[in-house]
């Protein structure tokens, strides 16, 4: 059976994430000094430290979920896992995915730290505060809740943003449509329709600025051919060519989160075991209800690394 190392994106981060890898792993602690020096600040006291709101930050938030994760990361390899050696994909969600790039050997960690910086500070300029809005949208399919941002927008833009698994969509736009779109959403049958505390609308159109200052900001890093493949967020199936890795990155700012669908493919190709490693337990309990066949392990803390390597290392025998 294969095995998916998946990243986890915004939502996961919480105050001192990733304090205890880098006080038990030497390998650890270096990942947090080298995104430190990449930003030219100490994002890790942020991340230990607080205060929370300068970590839900999405400049801060962005970078400081690729650090944990890729602190995760070392530390597996510590215990002689790595991508390379025990991982047929990589898979993230939005954001994750520059931490499975990284992970996989395309991106440095420096340059996805600063990449995720931009991307942060793009997406959350790219629509005046209080303008955009994004909103849970839970019991409906994702084609429903399609029609339903199509019936809402009335001239304004409202857009399925996320398929985050079966019954859990959410939409993405402008404030106002957004608002029409939790109440059109309960009257076709949704169980619960609810505002995001998001800071911007994120993977809809409106952030077609931020995919522009991304595209040239990509254009000017080097990316490697990733050393397996990255299953993408906006086709839900594996790229592994370094000009559809750039272009796909660009997509996914306006693009859907096809997270559900990608969980979906991974079943169906013998994908038996996916590892979140980084932040939190979001991912695998959205693949327990898209896929509950698969087995989930969770890699945040110095226990869960322990016991994820032996896993892993038992499931790759």
């Amino acid at each position: 059976m294969a095995i998916v190392f998946a990243f986890p994106g915004q939502g996961s981060q919480v105050v001192g994430m990733g304090k205890a890898l880098a006080e038990a792993y030497a390998e650890s602690r270096s990942v947090f000094e080298e995104v430190d020096d990449a930003l030219g600040e100490a994002l890790s006291k942020t991340i230990f430290e607080g205060p929370e709101d300068a970590l839900t930050l999405t400049r801060n938030a962005q970078p400081a979920l690729m650090a944990v994760s890729m602190a995760a990361l070392r530390a597996l390899e510590k215990y002689g896992i790595s991508v390379r050696e025990h991982a047929d994909y990589v898979a993230g969600h939005s954001l994750g995915e520059y931490s499975a790039l990284a992970a996989a050997g395309s991106l440095s960690i420096g340059d996805s730290a600063r990449l995720l910086r931009i991307r942060g500070e793009a997406m959350q300029q790219a629509v005046p505060v209080g303008e955009g809005a994004m909103a849970a949208i839970l019991g409906l399919d994702v084609e429903t809740v399609r029609e339903v941002a199509d019936k809402a927008s009335q001239g304004d833009t409202c857009e399925a943003a996320n398929d985050n698994a079966p019954g859990q969509v959410v939409v993405s736009g402008a404030k106002r449509a957004v608002e029409r779109a939790v109440d059109v959403a309960k009257a076709r049958g949704a169980k619960r329709a609810m505002l995001l505390p998001v800071s911007a609308p994120f993977h809809c159109s409106l952030m077609r600025p931020a995919a522009e200052r991304m595209a040239d900001a990509l254009a000017a890093v080097e990316i490697e051919a990733p050393a397996v493949p990255l299953i993408a967020n906006v086709t839900a199936s594996p790229i592994s060519e370094v000009a559809q890795i750039r272009r796909r990155l660009v997509e996914q700012v306006t693009g859907m989160v096809r997270w559900r669908e990608s969980v979906e493919w991974m079943a169906g190709n013998d994908v038996g075991t996916m590892a979140e490693i980084g932040a939190g337990r979001v991912l695998s309990g959205l693949v327990r209800r898209i896929a509950p066949q698969m087995t989930t392990l969770a890699v945040g803390t110095p226990e869960e690394v322990v016991k994820a390597a032996e896993a892993i290392a038992a499931a790759k025998q």
